[in-house]
């Protein structure tokens, strides 16, 4: 079972068993990924790319090995194409600033969509602000999803760039990324797209999808926090400016001039958070040997089952009814605050999310402040479904 690869799952809260419902906010660890990190200060520990001795060896060649696993997980054409970032949100705000400030002049415009989280909306927002740019937004229909026509028109010759989300951590939404792509691409803008949520639930194929860069977060794919990668076209990622300036990412530097090193090096300066990446690579190689086929078709049987029986409570309202939907589950229930619901699944072992997932504009268009949400992972099952159904059943029959 694969909830045994796990060891937190195997925690008690209450007295009752553990189930994490909290997967959109970060993902659990299995012990291969607990176990590499540990190997990793335990034989390899050393910085890397800069010493002759062996240690630095063995920790270079793990970091680049981890690279190549993540190039290979969403298909890059090159490992210069994977730039090891703290997460995607500071992916973003990489792009923003290493392109964004260089590139984007007065009167020039950015598209985000409404679905965004606010990673994805402030830096730009901030950008927008500094150098006198529009910001514009994809709206949504009533089941939150994306309104291709109206976007259509928001393209135009001054449309620079495309900024989106491909599965919605508040309402768990997939837009449709590739047709998103390729109208940005028809009119020279673009694309960066949010790939936090997604990576976990299905095949991520940068060469398919072909945006210009694409972000992850590694604790939201069963790997360590602080640790992400950011792709980007190569040819791209060297036209960039450099993000921060140090050690590691440098040819040669006098006091006349400095040149630096092409990506991903270029975009990594100092000492990187070399174990988590390692860390990041061991979650890889899990998902990839369950497959992430499988994982999504396993995770939208069970997102069907939870959404049947939530749908059976009365007074419950489900935010987000997107046809396409990866395994998130926001709802309102009538007589309770959701801070209260929370607490009363957390009283059962039931680990939700309460507020507004950072993601307040898509609420607000929603109609509602904050939500509770579960979010559903591989390692759930009915069972922990039925656990949850079952409190808020309870919570309905004290009220009325």
């Amino acid at each position: 079972m694969i909830k045994k690869d796990f060891p937190i799952l195997r925690e008690t809260v209450n007295g009752k068993p553990l189930v994490w419902f909290d997967n959109a906010a970060t993902t659990q660890k299995p012990q291969s990924v607990i176990d590499r990190i540990a190997y990793f200060y335990e034989h390899e520990n050393s910085n890397i790319h800069r010493a002759a001795h062996e240690l630095a060896a063995r920790a270079s060649d793990a970091y680049e090995a981890a690279r190549e696993k993540v190039k290979t997980f969403l298909n890059a054409s090159s490992v210069n194409e994977i730039v090891f970032v703290r997460g995607a949100t500071e992916g973003i705000n990489l792009v923003a600033q290493s392109w964004g400030d260089h590139n984007l002049v007065a009167g020039d415009e950015i598209i985000v969509s409404n679905l965004e989280h606010h990673a994805n909306i402030v830096p730009w927002k901030r950008l927008a602000d500094k150098k006198g740019l529009k910001l514009r937004v994809i709206p949504v229909d009533d089941d939150g999803q994306i309104l291709l026509d109206e976007y259509s028109k928001l393209l135009n010759s001054k449309t620079r760039l495309v900024a989106f989300t491909q599965v919605s951590n508040a309402l768990g939404t997939v837009t449709p990324a590739k047709e998103i792509v390729k109208m940005a691409h028809a009119v020279g803008a673009k694309v960066l797209i949010d790939g936090a949520q997604s990576v976990s639930h299905m095949k991520v194929d940068v060469q398919d999808l072909n945006p210009d860069w694409l972000v992850f977060s590694g604790h939201k794919l069963f790997g360590p926090t602080g640790i992400g990668a950011l792709y980007g076209k190569e040819e791209l990622l060297n036209e960039m400016e450099p993000y921060q300036a140090g050690g590691n990412m440098i040819q040669d530097v006098t006091f006349e001039e400095i040149k630096y090193h092409k990506a991903p090096n270029r975009f990594e300066a100092g000492t990187g958070n070399i174990a988590d990446a390692i860390g990041l690579g061991a979650a890889i190689d899990y998902v990839t040997k369950l497959g992430i086929d499988a994982i999504g078709q396993y995770e939208h049987q069970l997102l069907d089952y939870a959404t049947k029986l939530l749908k059976e409570i009365p007074g419950v309202r489900l935010i987000g009814t997107a046809k396409n939907k990866a395994s998130v589950l926001s709802f309102n229930l009538q007589g309770y605050t959701n801070d209260q619901v929370g607490q009363a699944l957390n009283r059962e072992g039931v680990a939700v999310r309460t507020g507004h997932h950072c993601a307040q504009p898509i609420l607000r268009r929603m109609g509602v402040e904050t939500t509770v949400r579960p979010s559903l992972a591989f390692y759930n099952t009915t069972e922990d479904v039925d656990t949850f159904i079952k409190t808020l059943w309870e919570l309905k029959k004290v009220r009325f």
